[in-house]
Formats: C-alpha cells, structure tokens, sequence
C-alpha cells in the first residue's frame, strides 16, 4: 500500500504563512511528479503547484510569486511554503504523486486526504 499524509494546514490570517508537508510512505520504487492541488467549498479542484523528481517547477498564476514548492528525494516527502495568503486561498489542500510500486511498474496516481487551510481576513 502507498499513503501521502499531509500535515501543516490551520488557520491564519491574510497576509501570513503557511508551510505544507506531504510524505509518501509504502510501496514506493520511485516517485516521478509531486504536486499540490486545492478544492475550495463549491469549487472544482485546481492546480496550485508541481515539482519534478529533477526539481523542475511548475506554479498556477494565482500563487506565482507567493507560493514555493520544494522536495526531498530522500525523504519522499513535498512541501508547500506558501506566503502571503489571501483569503482567496482558503481551501482543501492535496497533496499528490505520480509514482510506481516496483521496477517494471506503470505510474500511477496518488492522492492525500487533504489538509485544511484557512485564511481570515
């Protein structure tokens, strides 16, 4: 079995920071992509950020600037420092990963449960 648990999320007042974790664990032969989406109440999930397993990055326009994606190979573990945060980022967070289980299997998508970010005005 494969998981990816989030942790840092909370509530935070605009203007503030918050940092992200999200650590795979399991079955894990490598891990291509990682990345962080978010789901709004009512809203469709969106892309905020990925990371390359060779730390190629890639950010939504909305966070560009405010937002910083990083990873630890080792450590299979993604992080998302985010700065600035406006109360229009308040949402679900999810963490995700494109990886295979054992040498000569496909990538398959995985998904975190989520982790709540709040943000006051």
């Amino acid at each position: 079995q494969v998981q990816l648990v989030e942790s840092g999320g909370g509530l935070v007042q605009a203007g503030g920071s918050l940092r992200l974790s999200c650590a795979a664990s399991g079955s894990i032969f490598s891990i291509n992509g990682m990345g962080w989406y978010r789901q709004a109440p009512g809203k469709q999930r969106q892309f905020v950020a990925s990371i390359t397993s060779a730390g190629t990055t890639n950010y939504a326009d909305s966070v560009k600037g405010r937002f910083t994606i990083s990873r630890d190979n080792a450590k299979n573990t993604v992080y998302l420092q985010m700065n600035s945060l406006k109360p229009e980022d308040a949402a679900v967070y999810y963490c995700n990963a494109v990886l295979r289980r054992t040498v000569g299997g496909i990538f398959t998508n995985y998904w975190g449960q989520g982790t709540q970010v709040t943000v006051s005005s």
